[in-house]
């Protein structure tokens, strides 16, 4: 007679590899994901999380990280005359950065500040919390300015397209695609959480970054999980008919689909009733957040979420937040200082409960955009760009620093390929590498979730900020 499997890691394995089988040729990383699993899951004994906040509509770089040097400062002045910040206004936010100054690809020294909204995440870059990824963006392969003039190199599709470059960051590819590279972090780690289906977490709705193989990603509002509207009051006013309709949409049943989806609601049903005991049972958060920010409002959940997180049995979990209004083709001067102030209200607050929960060595913040957008103005706006600045917070950050390479400001300059749109000297592919060696995925099974970072020399794939 077989032993029965006691083994949950294993248990998970075969039931990912099984399913993953039907994906065939066409998503062979699939099964290799799988296969890394068990192996990656049962070494994470600590806690890590990594936690998205995507800027729809694509964030106007230049006004976030501001240049700030004479030279970088006139030019940057000169090409949005309409809407650029003072240079006086910069004063206060100006970042002093560790080591030497950021350099260019001309070897060119250049000075940053944050956007004077920003201002409340300034003392987390200086006292080594926060850092700056410069010039990131889609790329497929290192790219130069010869090489997009000459069209010589294979290049993200649609670009400067909101749907396809959305995708495109979260996921690799454009839009359609199956899974992001948020889910597939999450593949690997899954089975070492005690309940697999809170490794995935969105809190603004629906993302393909947090789409896996096997993962799934997890929806919950600002107040926590959202509950079957058919049971979370008695139906009809009867208990007897609210007992009737779970019966009726969690038993078991012989056809396929009404099987899979009484399957899907049992576990809505049974992750309902375990979060929303852990959220009650987890110390109430003393730090506070900003009041009318729903960005706040999500991030206050994902820290709830994370001090629920040892009654959840969960090892390593991503997490996904959002805020849209960011496609400033107009406003400008008047709508973007708004969202920065939000932006940065919100991530003071989340590191600030963090380090209160004790774990803020143990989260790292990350934020991402559709892309960045022209440094020329159009009026009172910009259009849509390519490369952008993006922060990455939290205790094991190695901050108070740049990463990358600075772009010279210059209309029609060496890092510009039209309008100020700048050609990124970093991809997503290496910042997600980063992301994912931190939190215990091995180099190898870095190059199997992300296809496109072998273009890269192996000493290139991370960035160094953690």
């Amino acid at each position: 007679m077989n032993k029965p499997d006691t083994n949950p890691s294993r248990r998970a394995f075969l039931k990912r590899a099984s399913a993953l089988s039907i994906a065939g040729a066409a998503a062979p990383w699939a099964l290799n994901l799988a296969a890394m699993a068990d192996a990656s899951a049962a070494g994470a004994t600590d806690y890590k999380a990594m936690v998205c906040i995507f800027l729809y509509g694509g964030n106007d770089y230049a006004n976030t990280v501001v240049p700030y040097d004479a030279t970088s400062y006139n030019a940057y002045q000169a090409m949005r005359p309409t809407f650029a910040h003072t240079r006086a206004s910069l004063d206060a936010t100006l970042l002093k950065p560790l080591a030497a100054a950021p350099l260019d690809s001309t070897g060119a020294a250049h000075q940053y500040a944050l956007a004077p909204g920003l201002a409340p995440i300034l003392p987390l870059f200086d006292s080594g919390k926060l850092g700056v990824i410069m010039n990131i963006g889609t790329l497929i392969q290192p790219t130069t300015k010869a090489q997009w003039n000459a069209k010589s190199v294979k290049l993200p599709a649609k670009l400067f397209s909101h749907n396809d470059q959305q995708s495109t960051w979260q996921s690799s590819a454009p839009e359609g695609a199956k899974s992001g590279w948020g889910g597939r972090i999450g593949d690997i780690f899954e089975s070492g959480n005690t309940n697999s289906t809170f490794t995935c977490v969105n809190v603004s709705g629906n993302a393909i970054f947090m789409s896996g193989a096997s993962a799934v990603q997890y929806q919950v509002s600002t107040n926590g999980s959202v509950p079957l509207s058919g049971l979370k009051n008695p139906l009809f006013g009867s208990s007897a008919a609210t007992e009737a309709l779970r019966t009726l949409i969690t038993q078991p049943r012989t056809h396929l689909l009404e099987n899979e989806y009484n399957r899907v609601a049992k576990r809505s049903i049974d992750a309902n009733t375990t979060l929303t005991g852990a959220l009650a049972g987890s110390t109430a958060l003393a730090t506070p957040f900003p009041a009318a920010n729903g960005l706040g409002d999500q991030l206050k959940m994902v820290a709830r979420m994370i001090a629920a997180a040892p009654a959840l049995g969960a090892k390593r979990q991503v997490f996904f937040v959002s805020l849209g209004g960011f496609d400033l083709h107009d406003s400008m001067a008047t709508t973007h200082p708004k969202l920065m102030k939000l932006v940065a209200d919100a991530m003071a607050a989340f590191y600030a409960s963090t380090v209160e929960l004790g774990v803020a060595d143990s989260v790292t913040t990350f934020t991402a955009s559709d892309f960045g957008r022209t440094m020329t103005g159009n009026n009172d706006g910009a259009d849509h760009g390519w490369g952008s600045m993006h922060f990455v917070m939290g205790g094991a950050v190695k901050g108070q620093s740049l990463y990358g390479t600075a772009p010279v400001v210059a209309n029609g300059g060496v890092d510009d390929v039209g309008q100020g749109r700048l050609l990124p000297t970093t991809s997503v592919d290496q910042l997600a590498a980063t992301l994912g060696k931190w939190m215990g995925i091995s180099d190898s099974g870095l190059l199997t979730m992300l296809p496109s970072l072998s273009n890269y020399n192996a000493s290139a794939r991370t960035l160094g900020f953690l």
